[in-house]
C-alpha cells in the first residue's frame, strides 16, 4: 500500500487477531458459564418427582390419598401477594401461600399445594423461581388442576351428569401414557398449570397436566375421586407405591 508521498507501507489487518481474541473470550465465557452452572446445580434440590396440585379439590385429593398416608414434612412456603389475596387472609395468611412437602425417607419426591390465587403477571416468576431450585435432570412433573365445566368447549351437548371428568395435556418429553384422553381442541389450559407445562416444554422436562372439569366450585368428594386413576401413575414411583396401596384400602375423606 502506498501513501501520497510514495512511501510503501506493509498491509496490516486486525481481522485475524480480532477473531483470535473473540475466540479466546468465547472460550473464557463458556468456561465461566460452565462453572456457574455446576455451582448452581450443586445448590439445587435433587428431585425425581414433582407433584403440583392447583385448586382445592386437587390439593385435598393429595392430602387424603398421599400426604395422610406417610411422613411428610412441610419444607417451604411461597407467598403470592396480589389484590385477591390482599382481600383475604393477607400476605402471611394460610390462604395466600403455596405449601411444599417432602417425604422424610425419600427427599427426591416433592409435593406442592396451591390453593391461593396467583395473578397472571406472577405466573412466569413463580414458575422460574420454583424450577430454579430443582435439579431437572430425570425430573417428572405431574400437575393436578381444578377447572369449571363452563370453561370446557365441545360441539356436542354436555349434560350435567357427565361432569366431573378428566382430561390431560403433556409435554413432548413425557413418554408415558396418560390415564385419560387428551384435551380436545379448541380447549386450552390456563393459569399456573399452563405456565408450568410451557416451562417444561421449553426445557425438555417430562410433564403431564390432569385437568378435572367439574360443575361444583367448592371442595367435592366426587370431583376428588376423578383424580384416582392418576394414583396408578404416581404409584410407579417406588416411594409412593406403598402409599397408593394403603390409600386404596382405606381413605380418611369425609365430606
Amino acid at each position: 500500500m502506498a501513501t501520497f508521498f510514495g512511501e510503501v507501507l506493509s498491509v496490516y489487518s486486525r481481522a485475524v487477531e480480532e477473531d483470535e481474541e473473540e475466540l479466546e473470550e468465547n472460550e473464557e465465557d463458556e468456561q465461566i458459564r460452565r462453572e456457574l452452572e455446576e455451582k448452581r446445580a450443586g445448590n439445587k434440590v435433587q428431585c425425581s418427582s414433582f407433584i403440583l396440585a392447583v385448586g382445592h379439590n386437587a390439593a385435598s385429593f393429595l392430602s387424603v390419598y398421599i400426604l395422610a398416608s406417610a411422613n411428610w414434612d412441610a419444607v417451604g412456603r411461597g407467598v403470592a401477594w396480589n389484590e385477591r389475596s390482599r382481600s383475604g387472609t393477607g400476605p402471611s395468611g394460610e390462604g395466600s401461600a403455596c405449601v411444599f412437602y417432602r417425604h422424610k425417607d425419600e427427599p427426591a419426591v416433592l409435593i406442592c399445594h396451591v390453593t391461593c390465587h396467583i395473578a397472571e403477571d406472577q405466573l412466569f416468576q413463580w414458575t422460574e423461581k420454583v424450577f430454579g431450585y430443582l435439579q431437572t435432570r430425570g425430573l417428572t412433573v405431574t400437575v393436578l388442576s381444578d377447572s369449571s365445566v363452563a370453561d370446557y368447549k365441545t360441539a356436542d351437548y354436555l349434560c350435567s351428569s357427565s361432569a366431573p371428568f378428566l382430561r390431560s395435556l403433556r409435554s413432548s418429553a413425557f413418554s408415558d401414557q396418560p390415564v385419560c384422553q387428551s384435551l380436545e381442541q379448541p380447549n386450552i389450559i390456563t393459569g399456573l398449570p399452563a405456565a408450568v407445562l410451557n416451562h417444561c416444554q421449553v426445557h425438555s422436562i417430562a410433564a403431564v397436566v390432569y385437568q378435572c372439569y367439574s360443575d361444583v366450585t367448592g371442595p367435592d368428594s366426587i370431583t376428588m375421586d376423578k383424580y384416582k386413576p392418576v394414583l396408578t401413575k404416581l404409584g410407579s414411583t417406588d416411594v409412593l407405591r406403598n402409599f397408593v396401596r394403603s390409600s386404596e384400602i382405606q381413605s380418611n375423606l369425609y365430606i
